[in-house]
């Protein structure tokens, strides 16, 4: 017969204690999930009616900073009614608070008919905010989440004494960058103007290119600390319903504290976190956003960042720059296959050096396999390695010049990698094949318009090198079955990632790899939009058959 060993107590009580929590957790949980609120959104601490209260709580929360300025005052004919502002300094413009909303508050308000009664205390509410305030932007608030939010977004704070309520006014002034030139995309025939760092600098550079009144723009905060302003902006009747849907159920989902740029929002609303290829579009270029917004895609702008967000985005738009549709189609038809042609340059051309060299020298005409046999002659190490050390050394060139000051950066990437590629080849470390394989490998990832591609072609490079060194050509076209079938598995925001290429959309291919003239460009892409499929009913421009006229 076996005995079971008795539990201590402490544990037995511990256990207890332990499932009790448990259990008002999931209940805690479930409460929310149901009702939709979280514990910080629940607990908010109303207005006191009390003006020096409010005045100490808001001191004590936000720890006497510098930065906060609280003005308290008399105002009225006869100093009746005790009024308070509060601004932080540095994000207000402090010539509107003193020459408009302090005089106005001060002496043009009368109110000699007025007691310090609670029936006036709500006229003198309601006379400030309907009749007294020239200020476009004016909203009441009732609790301290409110008065913090609009105080430490740039607004002013107007408390009375004897009333809980306040009234936010839009006083944000705060120092910002103007609109300039995009640094990272550059174009040498369309606009040059740039996303600055202010959303509603980047909302208004939309509104300016898209006049329609189904332009909508739906604004809400993300982080817990930061509270961040992210909009979302589309083409209503154009984006598809579903897709916007999407878009906001992820955004509704992120739960952290800080967004400090969109990258951060990138990361959490992506399809795929464990994929090399981006399925979020970033641009800093206006022109680029509203193509986009034309064509029924989504964007997300995060306030203080340049760059936004479109989403869905395919495979294809990668390969796609503003400018090409601000050039002849010819031009920008023979662009477009450039790029695709280096993306296949900048991907397999180390790899396939090194199969050819390595397992397959019967593919080589003679005299060029005698010219790379001598040159690898006094090389000591095999040709994968030359490969891996020389990529590696001009990754940490391309590194350092972009880190470097402006000055002085392009002068260290092309001094270092003439001087470090001609002193290896000296020194007998790396053939002059493998530097000229090289250099025309990172030319060709420089010709993608999209950097964060780019990025991709360089992390995927090494993959087909090491496949390369084990089987050859064998190693490499495993590598691209298994990458083709990478991107067909791949969706953004529900959409195929290689459409309009597979699945094949016969319409779309008048915007894919080629660019058909503007009369030709008829219609939406069919899986983005739903909607309004049509986008122009025009026919190819015809000349005019009159005869010139002799003078």
């Amino acid at each position: 017969m076996k005995f079971r060993r008795p539990i201590p107590l402490y544990k037995e009580m511990k256990y207890k204690t332990l499932v009790k929590k448990s259990n008002r957790t999931n209940q805690n949980q479930h409460e929310h999930e149901r009702t939709g609120t979280n514990k910080d959104q629940s607990q908010t601490t109303p207005l006191y009616t009390d003006l020096k209260m409010n005045i100490n709580h808001i001191k004590q929360t936000l720890g006497n900073s510098s930065d906060i300025v609280i003005r308290d005052f008399q105002a009225g004919e006869n100093g009746t009614i005790h009024m308070a502002v509060f601004y932080t300094d540095g994000l207000a413009d402090k010539t509107f608070i003193q020459d408009f909303l302090l005089k106005t508050l001060m002496t043009e308000i009368r109110t000699a008919n007025l007691e310090s009664n609670s029936l006036n205390l709500l006229h003198v509410y309601d006379l400030l905010k309907d009749r007294s305030i020239p200020v476009g932007e004016i909203k009441g608030i009732s609790d301290f989440d409110q008065l913090f939010f609009h105080g430490l977004s740039g607004d002013t704070i107007i408390l009375i004494n004897g009333y809980s309520k306040a009234l936010a006014v839009g006083s944000r002034g705060w120092a910002e960058r103007g609109v300039q030139e995009p640094s990272s995309e550059s174009v040498v025939r369309g606009p040059r103007d740039g996303f600055s760092e202010t959303l509603r600098i980047n909302t208004a550079l939309i509104r300016r290119r898209i006049k329609d009144p189904n332009l909508w723009i739906e604004t809400k905060q993300i982080g817990k600390k930061t509270k961040t302003d992210v909009a979302i902006i589309y083409l209503k009747n154009v984006a598809t319903e579903k897709t916007i849907e999407e878009v906001r159920t992820r955004l509704n989902r992120i739960n952290i504290d800080a967004v400090l740029e969109s990258g951060y929002i990138e990361e959490l609303i992506q399809d795929k976190t464990y994929s090399p290829f981006p399925t979020v579009y970033n641009t800093e270029r206006p022109d680029t956003v509203a193509a986009g917004i034309l064509e029924g895609r989504i964007a997300i702008m995060v306030d203080s960042t340049p760059f936004v967000l479109l989403v869905p985005a395919l495979l294809v738009h990668f390969f796609q720059a503003s400018e090409d549709y601000y050039q002849r189609a010819d031009i920008a038809t023979l662009v477009r296959i450039l790029r695709y042609f280096a993306f296949f340059i900048a991907l397999l051309t180390p790899s396939a050096y090194i199969a050819l060299t390595t397992f397959h020298q019967e593919m080589l005409p003679t005299p060029l396999l005698v010219s790379l046999t001598a040159q690898r002659e006094g090389v000591p190490f095999p040709a994968v390695v030359e490969a891996v050390m020389m990529e590696v050394i001009f990754e940490i060139l391309r590194e350092a010049g972009v880190r470097m000051p402006k000055a002085v950066g392009s002068a260290i990437s092309i001094v270092g990698a003439l001087v470090i590629g001609q002193a290896a080849v000296e020194a007998g470390i790396v053939s002059a094949a493998m530097v000229i394989v090289v250099s025309i490998t990172a030319i060709s990832s420089f010709v993608s318009p999209a950097f964060n591609m780019a990025i991709t072609i360089r992390m995927l490079r090494f993959v087909f090198i090491f496949l390369a060194a084990i089987s050859g050509l064998f190693g490499i076209i495993f590598g691209v079955i298994m990458l083709v079938q990478h991107l067909s598995s791949l969706r953004s925001f529900g959409i195929p990632y290689l459409a309009p290429y597979s699945p094949f959309i016969f319409e779309d291919q008048k915007d894919a790899i080629f660019r058909f003239p503007h009369w030709a460009l008829f219609s939406r892409p069919r899986l983005i939009n739903q909607q309004d499929i049509t986008r122009e009913d025009t026919s190819p421009p015809i000349p005019s058959q009159q005869e010139p006229t002799n003078q």
